[in-house]
């Protein structure tokens, strides 16, 4: 039976083992994508029924983040479109 030579031998299982290594990897990267994923989106349901419970204590408001000040949002409802007859 016929063989490579050594060094083409080691060169391919040196560059097999490379590969094997970045796949592991990945799939480790995108496991902490998923659970990354995951984490926002408990956040954004937190941050969604504090907006709730604010909104039920303060009505609609504009809050700045870095002051804590609050202003109104203007009530949408009561404004109105009109349209004009051609």
């Amino acid at each position: 039976m016929a063989k490579i030579k050594e060094e083409q031998l080691k060169e391919i299982v040196d560059l097999q083992k490379e590969l094997n290594t970045i796949v592991n990897q990945i799939g480790s990267l995108e496991a902490n994508k998923h659970a990354l994923l995951h984490k926002i989106a408990g956040i954004n349901e937190v941050i969604e029924d504090t907006k709730k419970q604010l909104e039920e204590k303060y009505g609609s408001i504009n809050i700045d983040l870095e002051t804590g000040t609050y202003t109104e949002i203007e009530d949408e409802s009561d404004l109105s479109v009109v349209k004009s007859e051609d």
